[in-house]
C-alpha cells in the first residue's frame, strides 16, 4: 500500500480551460474560488500555444489561476506539424523539441508553478508498438529528456498516468530510467464509470500498492499522485457523486485531483467525438451553465466535512422486512412532516430523495436524529427507474411528492422540468405496478394544471382581488374546472397527474391525486420561486427587502402543513380500505376560502410580526401566474371528511416563531411574539 495522504492537505481540481473563451474561463474562477480546492490540475497544450492567439491565451491564463491554487500544468498535445503521424497525440519527430518547449515554458510561467505534469498522450497501450525502436521507446526517450532538464532547473516533473493503470508500463519506464528523475507518478481511475469496463478494478488499495512497489524499486522518494478521478452523473445520480468524492479524499495517494468541476458544454467535441459517450459531458461537479450540482453545493456550503456528513447518509439503509411506507421527496418541505407523523407512530419510512433542493439534507438529518434506524434511506433520483424499482418493491403505500417545483425553472429548463415530473412520476407508478404489491399511490399535483384562469372576471379592491362569480367567491375553483396545462410546469405536472389517474383506470393501481395550492409551514425553506409564504417572512426576519412580482394583490388560499399532512394520511386511510370515493380520484388541496390572502395582506401581517416595515420592490407579472386561485376543498370535506383546521393567521405566526428559532437565534420578531413553537 501507498504512503498515507494527509488528509489536512486538502485536495485538488481538474478543469480543462478552452483557448479563448476568456467569459467562461472568468466564471469558471469565480467558481473555483468558493470550491475549497487547494490544487488545480490544468493543461498548457504544445499545439494550442503555438496557434496565434495561444501565447496570449496561456499569458492570460496561467496567473489567474496560480493566484488561487497550487498549479499543475499538464504539458501535452504535439503540433501536428511536428508530430510523426500528423497528430497531436503523436511524438515530435525531433524528441528534443519537446524538452526545448519545456525549457521555454519554464522561462516563461515558471514562477507560476513547482510541478509540472509530462505527458503527451500515454493512453490506448494496446495500440502501442513496444519494440526498441516504437513508439513507447520514443515516448519516454522524450519525456525522460524533458524531466531530466525540469529538474535539474528546480522543478518537480509529475509523469502523466494512462488510463486504465498499466504497471507494465510504469515498470517500463522504471527500466528505461524514467522513474529515477520524476518526483510523482500520476494514476487515473474512474470506479463506477469506466472502470468496470476497461479492466477489473480491484479497489484503490490494490492498484495503487501495486504502483508503490514498482516505484520502490527505481525510486522510492517518488509520489503517487491520483491525477484524474470522477464520477459521472449522466444518470442524474449525484448522490453517488458525493460518495465517490467522499472516499476518494480517503485514497491513499499522496494528492488527489478530482475530475472535474464543470461539465463539458454540449455543443463541444470530446476527444471520441460528439456525443460519442455521454458520461463524458456529466463529470462535473457544476453543470455547463454553471448550476451547481450537489457535491458543488455542499463544497460551498461546509467544504469537505459537509460532504462526508451528507455521503454518510448516503449509505444504504432500506428497509425489507418491517412494512414501511415510502415517500419520494421525503427529504423535501411537505415530505419530511409527513415522514414524521407516520415516525411518530412507530411506522417504518422510506425516504426516496435526490437531495436537488438547497438545505433539504438538514431535514433528513432532523429525521435521522428522532428516529434512527426506522428512517431507510434511499438518495436515488426518481429518473433512474431501475434503483427506483428496487427502493419500492417492498413498500405498503407510496406518496410521490418529488418533483421539480418552479415555473420559472421550467421556463429555463423544460427538458429537464419534463424529465423529472412526467418521466419521473411514470417511473414511480411502473415500479408500484412491477412490485404487484397493490400498493396506494398518492400524488402531489398542483393547482397549475387549470392554467392562468384568466376566464374569471375579478373585482379589485385596494389590497385584493375577488371574484365576480358568486359560487367561487364562496367555495373557490373546484375540480370540475377544465384542465388548461400552461407554463412547461404545468404542462408536466399535469401529463404527471393524468397518469396517475389512468393508472387506476388502466392497471388497477391504487392511485389518487392531490391538486394543491400554497402549503407552507416549519421545515419549508422558501425561495422567490417556491415556498412564497416562507420566502417572505425569511426575508423579512432577516431586515431584507422583498421583490412583489405583479401588483400584489393576487390571491391565494395558504394551507398549514399540519392540514396538508392530515389530508395525505386521510387519502391514505380511504385508499386502504378500497373506499370508492378515493381510488383513482382527485382532490383540491388548499386552505379554501377562509384562508384565502393575497401577497399585500400577507405582508402587512408580517409587518405586524416583526414590528417593523418591510423594504418593498416591485417587478413585472411573472409567466404563468395566476391572479387569483382559491381550491374548492368541498369534495375531500363531504367524501372522505377532512377540513383544515389552522387558521392561516395562526398559522403563519407558528411559522415565524419556528423560523426565528431555527435560523434567527430567537430574533428578528416583535418582543410579545417570540415563543418557541412546539
Amino acid at each position: 500500500m501507498t504512503r498515507a495522504r494527509d488528509i489536512q492537505q486538502g485536495y485538488g481540481l481538474v478543469e480543462w480551460f478552452r483557448t479563448g473563451d476568456y467569459d467562461r474561463a472568468e466564471a469558471i474562477i469565480t467558481e473555483l474560488s468558493g470550491s475549497g480546492a487547494a490544487f488545480l490540475r490544468t493543461h498548457l497544450s504544445w499545439a494550442e500555444y503555438l496557434t496565434p492567439q495561444g501565447q496570449a491565451w496561456f499569458d492570460w491564463l496561467l496567473p489567474k489561476l496560480s493566484a488561487n491554487f497550487e498549479l499543475l500544468p499538464c504539458v501535452h498535445y504535439t503540433p501536428p506539424s511536428m508530430s510523426r503521424t500528423g497528430k497531436s497525440s503523436g511524438a515530435p519527430r525531433d524528441l528534443k523539441s519537446y524538452a526545448d518547449f519545456i525549457d521555454h515554458i519554464l522561462d516563461r510561467y515558471g514562477r507560476y508553478f513547482t510541478h509540472l505534469e509530462l505527458w503527451n498522450e500515454p493512453n490506448n497501450l494496446l495500440d502501442w508498438d513496444w519494440r526498441e525502436d516504437g513508439e513507447f521507446a520514443l515516448f519516454s526517450e522524450m519525456v525522460g529528456g524533458a524531466a531530466y532538464w525540469a529538474k535539474k532547473r528546480g522543478f518537480k516533473p509529475v509523469l502523466g498516468g494512462p488510463c486504465p493503470f498499466d504497471p507494465s508500463w510504469v515498470d517500463l519506464m522504471g527500466q528505461r530510467g524514467v522513474l529515477e528523475v520524476i518526483d510523482a507518478v500520476g494514476f487515473h481511475a474512474f470506479p463506477g464509470t469506466w472502470d468496470s469496463e476497461e479492466g477489473p478494478w480491484r479497489g484503490w488499495d490494490m492498484h495503487l500498492g501495486e504502483m508503490r512497489r514498482i516505484l520502490d524499486r527505481y525510486n522510492p522518494e517518488a509520489e503517487i499522485w491520483v491525477t484524474e478521478t470522477g464520477y459521472s452523473t449522466w444518470r442524474n445520480d449525484e448522490i453517488e457523486q458525493v460518495s465517490r468524492f467522499s472516499k476518494a479524499l480517503q485514497v491513499p495517494a499522496d494528492r488527489i485531483y478530482w475530475y472535474s468541476w464543470r461539465d463539458v458544454p454540449p455543443d463541444i467535441a470530446v476527444q471520441e467525438g460528439l456525443w460519442f459517450d455521454p458520461r463524458h459531458y456529466h463529470l462535473g461537479a457544476v453543470r455547463h451553465d454553471g448550476q451547481p450540482k450537489l457535491l458543488a453545493r455542499l463544497l460551498r456550503e461546509g467544504g469537505v466535512a459537509r460532504v462526508a456528513e451528507v455521503a454518510r447518509l448516503a449509505t444504504p439503509h432500506v428497509a425489507k422486512d418491517a412494512p414501511h411506507i415510502a415517500i419520494t421527496g421525503g427529504s423535501g418541505f411537505i415530505g419530511s412532516n409527513l415522514a414524521e407523523s407516520f415516525l411518530a407512530e412507530g411506522r417504518d419510512v422510506l425516504i426516496i430523495d435526490n437531495l436537488a433542493r438547497n438545505g433539504v439534507e438538514r431535514n433528513l438529518e432532523w429525521l435521522k436524529s428522532r428516529h434512527g434506524d426506522r428512517v431507510h434511506l434511499a438518495l436515488i433520483d426518481i429518473r433512474d427507474r431501475p434503483k427506483l424499482e428496487e427502493a419500492l418493491k417492498d413498500a405498503d403505500a407510496v406518496f410521490h411528492l418529488a418533483a421539480q417545483t418552479a415555473v420559472t425553472t421550467s421556463l429555463v429548463d423544460p427538458v429537464e422540468d419534463f424529465e423529472t415530473n412526467a418521466r419521473g412520476t411514470l417511473n414511480v407508478l411502473e415500479a408500484v405496478r412491477k412490485a404487484r404489491r397493490s400498493a396506494p399511490v398518492i400524488f402531489s399535483s398542483t393547482n397549475k394544471v387549470y392554467g392562468g384562469l384568466d376566464d374569471i372576471a375579478l373585482i379589485e379592491t385596494g389590497d385584493r382581488y375577488w371574484p365576480m362569480d358568486g359560487r367561487i367567491k364562496e367555495f373557490g375553483v373546484s375540480e370540475a374546472r377544465p384542465l388548461d396545462f400552461s407554463t412547461p410546469y404545468g404542462c408536466s405536472k399535469g401529463v404527471a397527474d393524468q397518469y396517475v389517474l389512468d393508472y387506476a383506470k388502466s392497471f388497477g393501481l391504487r392511485s389518487a391525486v392531490l391538486r394543491m395550492s400554497c402549503i407552507y409551514g416549519p421545515r419549508q425553506l422558501g425561495t422567490e420561486d417556491q415556498g412564497w409564504v416562507a420566502h417572505f417572512l425569511i426575508r423579512a426576519l432577516a431586515g431584507d427587502p422583498i421583490m412583489l412580482y405583479g401588483d400584489g394583490k393576487q390571491v391565494r388560499d395558504i394551507l398549514h402543513v399540519d392540514d396538508a399532512v392530515a389530508a395525505y394520511r386521510t387519502v391514505h386511510r380511504a385508499i386502504a380500505r378500497n373506499d370508492a370515493h378515493a381510488v383513482g380520484k382527485l382532490f383540491n388541496l388548499g386552505g379554501g376560502p377562509r384562508n384565502a390572502v393575497s401577497l399585500l395582506q400577507l405582508l402587512s401581517e408580517i409587518e405586524s410580526l416583526t414590528g417593523r416595515a418591510i423594504n418593498v420592490e416591485k417587478a413585472d407579472w411573472r409567466t404563468g401566474d395566476q391572479r387569483y386561485f382559491v381550491a374548492d376543498t368541498s369534495k375531500l370535506e363531504k367524501q372522505l371528511g377532512w377540513r383544515a383546521g389552522v387558521s392561516w393567521q395562526a398559522g403563519v405566526l407558528h411559522l415565524a416563531q419556528w423560523l426565528s428559532n431555527e435560523r434567527f437565534g430567537g430574533r428578528g420578531l416583535a418582543t410579545a411574539r417570540r415563543r418557541v413553537p412546539a
